[in-house]
């Protein structure tokens, strides 16, 4: 890869100056509330993101819980997950559910057809993620089979998972060890259908989601929240499709959007890459709020009053698979440049939370920008990644009311990326940078809660931050940040990429003074 153009919009002197900045909170113009789900997860049957990752089985030697991985368990009951979605992706259109019931030892193995061809055991299926959601005391959010699947099934399914008694999938449940329903909110009827999932015309599904979604009915006082398969990125028509002829039938309408470089090619290592490569990937990632903002205006036009939640369930960085590991299993490393993904976008759908109900990054473990990492050699060993601990950061957000904070920022013009083999990719432009962002809120208990994101790769920023209509006595806070942006955790250096304690945030006369470090992610709590 190699830049187009880089240019700073400031004067000389950039790698000694600490420059001065202003923000202002606006705590006396509260905004929506921060609904917990925006912080929502993704585990598809893809590489080992189940195998190996949430699943072990109760006869591994690692040390597991019902056959979950311990440690792996308690890493993520730490992030307080609010909504798993499972299994897929574009798994969940080959995902037959009735082979993975029933004794594991009887269930059929299956060709993953769409992640490398891996032969997989059903080992893991309706039972055991269910069973994960209740020990994670999350929501589980089901993607249903659209694309190969029939009504038949799919009803059948939500019949199995949520009705009390006396019929005959509630019975056969029963069976296999389950007496009480489970409460399963979230369903999705059909995942990429414009793709994977079925290669359709938006007017093709809009008809079968009203097909689907007939038969996916509500069973003993479990309301099902439905989701449409969505947009990916750009594509602005499904939506308008979608809102014209399905409307307040479906309760969610899901958007995907990748910080990738392409879809043909190469994609770019997680670890090394250039300066370039590395604000490219920032301002490729802020360009989700553009077209959340499209997507939004669109929807406003049939939906004025917004009850049609859009929900952007999947999300996050897409590079190229580490050396050595399977074909197929997207399995990446995962450096501090991702974590300034996580939390710009995280930023990005606080702004938007009056539409934005939903996000659920890709993928929980092993795959793509991922919380955690197991070992690849089955010794046991796991890492936390820096997006793991931009989620933890952040959890004082969930369920917090939105607070407005204007910046005044430098920004920087960064230009379109090319490969030494093909052009920069369809939609890429040239785009602009801002080098602070934040967000701010009030959580539940009355504090107010302040992230603010450095990104520049060399510069220390003085930030004076006036509080509007609250007044506040102490602050404390954590800080994200290494030398190098290309920093990450592995099996030997765990925490080479760790929060720690933040001292350079001062209170004088109700006004916070925090030195803001380059290459760094802070999380303030005012009281």
């Amino acid at each position: 890869m190699k830049r187009l153009f880089l240019t700073m919009t400031m004067v000389a002197g950039l790698a000694s100056t600490t420059w001065g900045q202003t923000a202002t909170v606006h705590a006396d113009q509260p905004g929506e509330k921060i609904n917990k789900e925006l912080y929502g997860q993704f585990a598809e049957h893809l590489g080992s993101c189940i195998y190996g990752g949430l699943w072990v089985g109760e006869e591994s030697p690692i040390p597991n819980v019902e056959g979950y991985r311990k440690d792996v368990l308690e890493a993520l009951k730490a992030l307080h997950i609010p909504v798993l979605r499972w299994p897929g992706g574009c798994f969940a259109d080959e995902y037959h559910w009735r082979d993975g019931i029933g004794p594991r030892a009887e269930r059929p193995s299956m060709k993953n057809n769409n992640w490398g061809g891996t032969i997989e055991d059903n080992s893991f299926g309706t039972h055991e993620f269910l069973n994960l959601c209740e020990l994670l005391g999350c929501e589980p959010y089901i993607s249903g089979n659209v694309g190969s699947g029939t009504v038949e099934e799919l009803a059948k399914w939500v019949e199995y998972m949520t009705s009390e008694e006396g019929t005959p999938m509630a019975n056969l449940r029963k069976q296999n060890g389950r007496e009480k329903p489970w409460r399963v909110k979230y369903l999705g009827v059909g995942n990429e259908s414009w793709g994977c999932g079925g290669n359709m015309r938006p007017e093709y599904y809009a008809d079968l989601y009203r097909r689907y979604s007939t038969y996916c009915r509500n069973y003993d006082g479990n309301k099902l929240y439905k989701i449409a398969s969505g947009a990916s990125d750009y594509d602005y028509n499904w939506t308008k499709v979608l809102m014209e002829r399905v409307g307040r039938r479906m309760d969610g309408l899901s958007l995907h959007y990748y910080t990738v470089t392409g879809w043909n090619g190469p994609k770019g290592s997680a670890t090394q890459f250039d300066d370039d490569q590395y604000y490219w990937a920032l301002a490729k990632c802020l360009e989700i709020e553009d077209v959340i903002k499209k997507h939004k205006d669109i929807m406003d036009k049939t939906d004025p009053k917004r009850q049609v939640g859009l929900l952007v369930d999947e999300w996050g960085t897409w590079w190229d698979e580490e050396p050595g590991t399977v074909r197929g299993h997207l399995y990446q490393q995962n450096a501090l440049r991702d974590a300034f993904v996580a939390a710009l976008s995280l930023n990005v759908f606080h702004r938007h939370a009056d539409r934005v109900k939903m996000a659920n990054i890709a993928q929980i473990v092993n795959v793509l920008q991922s919380m955690i990492l197991t070992d690849q050699q089955g010794t046991g060993h796991m890492v936390l990644t820096p997006t793991y601990h931009v989620f933890q950061m952040y959890t004082p957000f969930q369920e917090a009311t939105f607070l407005p904070i204007d910046v005044e920022t430098q920004t920087i013009e960064v230009g379109k990326l090319y490969f030494k083999d093909r052009p920069a990719g369809r939609h890429d432009r040239d785009r602009t940078l801002p080098l602070v962002s934040a967000t701010a809120a009030r959580t539940q208990d009355g504090h107010i809660v302040v992230a603010l994101t450095n990104v520049s790769l060399q510069q220390d920023r003085t930030l004076d931050i006036n509080i509007e209509g609250a007044s506040v006595k102490t602050v404390a806070g954590r800080i994200l940040t290494a030398k190098d942006v290309r920093a990450y955790n592995d099996f030997e250096h765990p925490d080479r990429v760790a929060p720690r304690d933040f001292r350079d945030a001062r209170l004088k006369k109700g006004k916070l003074s925090v030195k803001l470090p380059a290459r760094s992610i802070v999380v303030l709590t005012l009281s």
